[in-house]
């Protein structure tokens, strides 16, 4: 069974998806189709994907490229180049999906926008994940996850009080925007194909924008209050105790009580009936009042004890906890085990690898990990010959000319 070939019960077999992207966000949708079985077929720039080099690498392999670009084709092309923006065009004429982050108003120049697409394959759906949007006065400003991070105001609401905007240390923006595009392209598919639109439409995907819509309701909290949302480290305005707390043996656990039954079994844990029974602490706005107290409750507590028995203590009494893993913990827990989260398979390059599974799980068309990012134009043979006709002297001629 090649690639292209997918099972039966994949969602999107048949499903046929170019990907002009690079780096994470780009890719990421990429991966989320090829997840659910459509052909997804990754276009590089033949220097290679910046992904490729960036990040953790083992035998000269970069681990990070070897996941965004799972279960995808791949094959090199110079997009700046007529002879490669001719190819294009011919890969697209059957796709259901161009996947593309290149900055506004580049595939424009090369004669590959949208209006020029959409000429050749009016079904065709185009996802254009840029930074800042196609419209409005930053459109042509280059943007990263980063960037959209504090752009956003989620930098400005996280860290401790008395410290800087802090950044994540991986990337937040980027999988929040790729998870936006995932639903959209599939918004438009179904408007296409479900709902008879028989069309297809562009998506302009800015990499802030997502990001800004998960932070909550402060846009209405400012219009309607004024208020401007601070950072409060791991406390909660909206509630108290929620926090990070240290046990005896070193670890660290994550408590939130965000309904008023579990406030009162925390309390009772941690304080006897006297803390849960106190009225200061009957509301969430009396807890938040008097965080200092409350908090100091919790965490006396957890200080004393070590790890397991506050963990244990806590699902006896049907209060919501989690440990601050790391990685290795992850590795170890009989949730991830149980649930199936991490996944092992043969990598050609590196033997067996295991990466993040794929989520959600479904009961009908489950997601597939088939084989982790392929090599660098590894299957350029396979789509553009076997799909497009080029003989393999024309193959040679591109890639002398640095084409493919």
């Amino acid at each position: 069974m090649t690639d292209a070939q997918q099972t039966p019960q994949t969602p999107l077999g048949g499903l046929k998806v170019i990907e002009a992207a690079s780096v994470i966000a780009g890719p990421m949708i990429g991966m989320h189709l090829a997840d659910f079985g459509a052909d997804v077929i990754k276009i590089e720039h033949p220097a290679g994907d910046v992904l490729r080099t960036t990040g953790a690498q083992k035998d000269g392999v970069g681990l990070w490229f070897k996941m965004a670009n799972r279960n995808k084709r791949l094959i090199t092309l110079k997009l700046s180049d007529p002879e490669g923006q001719a190819i294009f065009k011919d890969l697209i004429k059957d796709a259901d999906v161009v996947i593309e982050n290149f900055r506004t108003g580049t595939m424009e120049k090369w004669g590959l926008g949208w209006e020029d697409l959409k000429a050749i394959n009016p079904r065709l759906i185009m996802v254009r994940v840029t930074g800042f949007g196609q419209t409005g006065p930053y459109r042509e400003r280059p943007g990263f996850g980063t960037i959209a991070e504090v752009f956003s105001g989620f930098a400005a609401i996280t860290g401790e009080a008395d410290g800087p905007p802090t950044l994540p240390a991986f990337g937040l923006a980027d999988g929040i925007a790729a998870s936006y595009g995932t639903f959209a392209t599939m918004f438009a598919l179904y408007h296409r194909d479900a709902q008879g639109g028989n069309e297809g439409q562009e998506i302009d995907l800015s990499i802030y924008e997502p990001i800004f819509q998960i932070l909550g309701p402060q846009p209405l909290q400012f219009d309607q209050l004024g208020m401007i949302q601070q950072r409060w480290g791991n406390r909660s305005k909206n509630n108290a105790p929620r926090n990070t707390y240290q046990t005896r043996d070193g670890h660290w656990v994550a408590i939130s009580t965000n309904a008023p039954a579990i406030v009162t079994r925390v309390l009772t844990l941690c304080g006897g009936e006297a803390a849960a029974n106190d009225p200061r602490f009957a509301t969430p706005q009396g807890r938040v009042e008097h965080m200092e107290e409350v908090d100091g409750i919790v965490a006396d507590w957890v200080r004393s004890r070590d790890l397991d028995d506050v963990l244990e203590q806590f699902e006896k009494a049907e209060a919501a906890i989690g440990p601050a893993y790391n990685i290795a913990q992850i590795f170890e827990d009989p949730q991830y085990q149980a649930r199936g989260d991490i996944v092992e398979l043969e990598d050609e390059e590196l033997g067996k690898i295991k990466m993040t599974n794929a989520f959600p799980y479904m009961s009908k068309t489950p997601a597939q990990i088939r084989h982790g990012g392929a090599r660098k134009g590894q299957h350029n043979e396979d789509v553009l010959s076997g799909q497009l006709g080029l003989d393999a002297a024309t193959l040679a001629t591109l890639k002398d000319k640095g084409v493919i």
